[in-house]
């Protein structure tokens, strides 16, 4: 017998060492993370070589920080923490967007003559402090909205349900599951991204350093994710679901199916133009920046083609 041949042929039948990724979403795990936990639970990050930690944010967690810290090596963001990022002089990029348009929604009453955006001009609106940095910006630049119309939010549904002429911030893939049941009619949820809000979802992120350093396993991963995502949409989402209601007690059954039905009848993964899972565009990454900018959140020196990468997940 050929020693030598055996020794190999088991040294070949070894398996290598899978690559660890750590990835931090930036709220608790909830049916729009469905992509990510679908490729863990069903097998698809393992299939490629990979062992990967979903860790859950929250109102405590600081998704930045931990990847600036080394904590983590990518995190779940949006386009604007790529670009607030930028301006504080942190080298990240973000290389995949797995929501074409992002669940930010205003939220109103049916039958008090809110139908459009427009019929909200001049209507007092819940919103939170950091999204007046955020969405609101963009209302008041392409809108017409003003700082007259703010009224505080904190992130809690009993105002709103109090005034029957209230608004309030809120998300597509929620509303008319959580305020409808205490309403017992839907509310009317407009989706700001219909109305030109550019910002990318449920991004991915890291230090520019980190992800040269491991372009492999970070393709290997988004490719992974990504078809999580395709399977969440039109496949069978059980270990996906099933993995998010362990990992979240407090996200029932029907608030997860209500999520992937909103996520498949708006196209927020894809877009109206059914693009690839994941993809990002040079010109829209553009486009939302000239945006901001315009508004006075970012300086007009702001390099938008530095915060991300389309080598990975292109359209």
């Amino acid at each position: 017998m050929n020693i030598r041949a055996v020794t190999c042929a088991a040294l070949l039948a070894t398996p290598a060492a899978a690559t660890e990724i750590s990835y931090s979403l930036n709220w608790l795990p909830q049916g729009e993370h469905c992509g990510f936990f679908q490729a863990a639970a069903a097998g698809l990050y393992e299939d490629a070589g990979l062992t990967v930690e979903i860790l859950p944010g929250g109102p405590n967690v600081n998704v930045n920080q931990l990847v600036v810290g080394g904590r983590v090596d990518l995190g779940m963001g949006s386009a604007f923490t790529a670009l607030n990022m930028a301006t504080q002089g942190i080298d990240a990029v973000t290389v995949a967007a797995f929501m074409q348009k992002s669940p930010q929604t205003l939220v109103a009453h049916p039958g008090t003559g809110v139908e459009t955006l427009a019929d909200l001009r001049d209507r007092q609106i819940m919103v939170a402090n950091f999204s007046r940095q955020e969405f609101w910006q963009f209302l008041k630049a392409e809108h017409g909205f003003s700082d007259d119309q703010l009224a505080p939010y904190a992130y809690s549904a009993a105002p709103f349900l109090a005034d029957k002429m209230a608004v309030q911030q809120g998300y597509v893939t929620e509303d008319a599951h959580l305020l409808g049941a205490e309403m017992d009619e839907d509310p009317v949820s407009i989706l700001l991204a219909d109305h030109g809000f550019e910002d990318y979802a449920t991004t991915v992120y890291g230090m520019r350093d980190w992800i040269e350093a491991n372009r492999d396993a970070v393709q290997a991963f988004l490719d992974a994710t990504a078809e999580g995502y395709r399977q969440c949409l039109d496949g069978d989402a059980t270990a996906g679901k099933a993995a998010i209601l362990d990992a979240n007690p407090d996200h029932t059954a029907a608030l997860f199916d209500f999520k992937l039905d909103q996520m498949r009848a708006r196209n927020l993964v894809t877009g109206e133009a059914g693009l690839p899972i994941g993809a990002m565009d040079a010109a829209r990454w553009q486009s939302f920046a000239d945006t901001m900018i315009a508004a006075g959140v970012y300086p007009e020196t702001l390099d938008v083609s530095a915060v991300y990468d389309l080598g990975f997940m292109s359209d």
